[in-house]
């Protein structure tokens, strides 16, 4: 009676301890996981094995744990203050696409931090790649040489990281600020520029102008020549004759006509005057 009762009573117990006991590690799509045990009274402890997510390790008595890894390309941003060749401070943000190398999940958690990898290994060396780089340059070309500025960062820390399972996918430099003083000079740069090229219009507005006025000018010359060259005296005194003969036809006139003036052509005399 005495052993049924035991039974009865550490039977259910031991199931749920057991239960209790056991764990089911889980590593989500995108992930992998590194499955280790913690050390206990029972078991080794350390390195179980590896999940290629989405997936379970499967149920242990042994109370495996799991590290999960993102292995999916991220976009990781630093942000940067930088004194530039002519010593003036530029701010400029710039953003790295990195992703893991399938299968080193092992090789991360125990030689380059874990979850923390990105800080441990990659962030001083990128960080100090972009200040190298940018610092060869005067403050008012960082603008105009970002996709330079670009790629000689991405080959820097892809030299880096050539001997690790980092990827470096791709590398962008942000748009970069420049001090007050700097905005304004290129302001002001822009505005005489543009000044320049309205005075520069101008002047050709002008020249073209000249230019017509001397042509209209020569024409007026040359028809003054043709017309001077034509004024003969046998035509003046053609024309001067038939001026008399349409006044002497018109029905009221009172002008006399004496042909008494040179080559024949008359005078002319206005009564009353």
């Amino acid at each position: 009676m005495n052993r049924k009762l035991y039974i009865a009573i550490l039977g259910p117990l031991l199931l749920s301890l057991g239960a209790l006991g056991c764990t089911n590690p889980y590593t989500p799509a995108g992930n992998e996981g590194y499955v280790y045990e913690r050390p206990r009274v029972l078991g080794q402890g350390g390195f179980q094995g590896v999940i290629a997510g989405p997936g379970n390790f499967g149920a242990s008595l042994l109370r495996n744990e799991v590290i999960n890894i993102d292995v999916r390309p991220q976009t990781y941003t630093e942000g940067f203050k930088i004194l530039a060749r002519d010593d003036l401070n530029v701010e400029f943000q710039v953003h790295a696409v990195l992703a893991i190398e399938a299968g080193h999940v092992e090789e991360i958690v125990l030689e380059h931090g874990a979850g923390d990898w990105y800080v441990r290994v990659v962030k001083e060396p990128f960080r100090t790649l972009v200040r190298r780089s940018v610092q060869t340059y005067e403050s008012r070309d960082i603008k105009a040489q970002r996709p330079q500025i670009a790629a000689d960062v991405e080959a820097g820390l892809l030299a880096y990281l050539a001997d690790t399972p980092f990827q470096v996918r791709s590398l962008v430099v942000g748009n970069i600020d420049y001090p007050e003083i700097v905005t304004r000079a290129v302001e002001q740069k822009l505005a005489s520029r543009q000044l320049l090229e309205e005075k520069e219009t101008q002047k050709e507005i002008a020249r073209r102008d000249a230019e017509i006025r001397i042509e209209e000018a020569r024409g007026i010359a040359e028809a003054q020549r043709i017309i001077n060259a034509t004024l003969t005296p046998n035509y003046l005194q053609h024309e001067a004759i038939g001026a008399q003969r349409e006044m002497a036809d018109a029905p009221n006139h009172t002008t006399v006509y004496i042909p008494v003036g040179t080559n024949g052509l008359p005078l002319v005399h206005m009564p009353g005057s």
